[in-house]
């Protein structure tokens, strides 16, 4: 403390003069437009030139790494078109003939996503003018994310397939068993499948992948594989939990996919239940 008193004793007139000169340039500024003007343009553009430059770096340091997701993801993408490759199928159903038209492919950004409730949506900065249509699919490189269930003008929202009124057909990849995709509501990488019969051969480590009979995910798509299952001895079938591909609470771009046929085959469906 004494040391202290010491200092300003020592350097008195010098902190006087700083004193006084600051106080000077803050009533300067105070009662001046022009100099308080030129203050906070001069402030500005340095705060922004901060900003800017730690934005560049961490651009910089996170280049690498983000290029490595989109080599990853076109690289997915591309394996994910060949299974959509109706010219090698031999694909008619009710007169339409899937190879004249394939899946087509939106890409969107997420701009909202929650994954620690119950019922989970995620939005998306694409809409109706973009062609994005509720019951379209969406998916990521890894797998299957939700369905398109509410669209405005420019922007849709994602029913999660961590929600409890998620329910898509999927089956296991080693066989043609098939059953329900569903959420229990607990944790946001595990997903169960129900209404697979005992039967069934299932082991951990087993592949999960959308069945293909819905006008809304083609066949094939990853889901994930299996962690863990029981037969529920009241009705009979195996209840699968299922880790996912995706990492569903870390999710920035994704693929909304539809058919151009979805629509034919919807207005089929609706004359057949007539």
């Amino acid at each position: 403390m004494k040391q202290i008193i010491n200092f300003f004793i020592k350097y008195k007139n010098t902190i006087l003069f700083l004193s006084l000169f600051l106080l000077a340039i803050y009533f300067t500024i105070q009662n001046h437009f022009y100099h308080k003007s030129r203050i906070l343009n001069s402030t500005n553009f340095i705060t922004g030139k901060v900003y800017d430059l730690r934005s560049n770096i961490n651009d910089y340091f996170y280049l690498k790494s983000q290029n490595e997701r989109l080599i990853e993801e076109n690289k997915n993408l591309r394996e994910a078109l060949l299974i959509f490759d109706y010219n090698k199928k031999d694909t008619i159903i009710s007169g339409i003939d899937f190879k004249a038209k394939p899946f087509v492919f939106q890409t969107a950004k997420v701009i909202a996503n929650r994954y620690a409730r119950l019922d989970n949506y995620i939005l998306i900065n694409k809409g109706k003018n973009d062609s994005i249509h509720i019951d379209n699919g969406v998916i990521t490189s890894k797998g299957i994310v939700g369905i398109v269930d509410q669209v405005s003008e420019n922007y849709a929202r994602i029913q999660s397939i961590l929600n409890s009124r998620s329910a898509i057909n999927v089956k296991l990849r080693s066989s043609h068993h098939f059953g329900t995709l569903t959420w229990n509501g607990k944790d946001p990488n595990i997903v169960q499948v129900i209404e697979i019969p005992k039967l069934a051969q299932v082991k951990k480590g087993d592949t999960i992948i959308t069945e293909g009979r819905s006008l809304i995910f083609p066949e094939g798509l990853p889901v994930g594989v299996v962690e863990d299952f029981a037969i529920d001895g009241a009705s009979s079938f195996y209840k699968i939990d299922v880790r996912l591909f995706n990492d569903m609470t870390n999710i920035g771009y994704l693929y909304v996919i539809k058919s151009e046929n979805q629509e034919e085959l919807k207005s089929l469906e609706l004359e057949e239940n007539e």
